[in-house]
């Protein structure tokens, strides 16, 4: 099969799929006769992503595989076709989501020794809902808690390949810019110091509107369904 005519149909596919499709079952798609070589449809792939290199859209890979989506630069536009409003999270779900992120497997009684405030079943609830984090397995300890890590749907979600490129914590130089960026308190993960003379106040303020998750948001630019606008970069 043609390179061009290779790289139409590895298009096709994705846009029709409506999510992440890797490499095995993007062959899948193919019969025997005419089914590509991995290294053939890797070489098509890599010029597909050539040629979007000047458009609004991209194709990038996550930890589900490969898929076409709407570059950020475009969210200013694009967010105008919903009106709904964008979905809202508590920095403490956020707060709790880095804390998996970064020290998986964590379990909940861990979580809450870092941020030194409890973690609502709510927020578990969500993240589990949203399928973001699941159980991975249970620590060996009295009661045998779960415990909890990330998901490739979080990857996906964020336009992860892996969990390596996740920020590194010993690199980070603008900690203050970076947590306004993220939405996130970094101020309680271990190895950072982005503390401030209120930063305890300011915990013991958030402990007490836990309950409440609509008490302090922040937005998050939930564009569509299928999730095509990438938010951390």
């Amino acid at each position: 099969m043609e390179t061009d005519q290779l790289k139409n149909v590895i298009e096709a596919l994705l846009l029709a799929a409506g999510r992440p499709l890797n490499v095995e079952q993007l062959l899948a798609m193919f019969a025997e006769h005419d089914k590509p070589e991995r290294s053939e449809l890797q070489d098509a792939i890599s010029a597909l992503q050539a040629d979007y290199e000047s458009r609004g859209i991209e194709l990038v890979q996550v930890g589900s595989g490969y898929r076409i989506q709407v570059r950020e630069t475009m969210q200013p536009w694009i967010a105008h076709l919903w009106e709904e409003k964008p979905a809202r999270y508590s920095r403490a779900l956020l707060e709790t989501l880095a804390l998996i992120a970064y020290r998986q497997p964590v379990t909940r009684g861990e979580i809450e020794e870092v941020r030194g405030v409890s973690v609502s079943t709510t927020i578990i609830k969500t993240l589990l809902e949203r399928e973001w984090v699941h159980v991975v397995g249970h620590r060996e300890v009295p009661g045998r808690p779960a415990m909890y890590g990330t998901t490739k749907k979080f990857l996906d979600y964020f336009s992860l390949k892996n969990l390596n490129e996740l920020p590194s914590l010993a690199e980070l130089r603008d900690l203050n810019e970076i947590g306004r960026e993220l939405e996130l308190d970094l101020s309680e993960i271990p190895g950072l110091e982005l503390a401030s003379a209120n930063d305890e106040a300011a915990e013991q303020h958030e402990a007490s509107a836990d309950t409440a998750t609509t008490d302090e948001v922040v937005s998050h630019p939930d564009i569509t369904e299928s999730d095509s606008v990438a938010i951390i970069h």
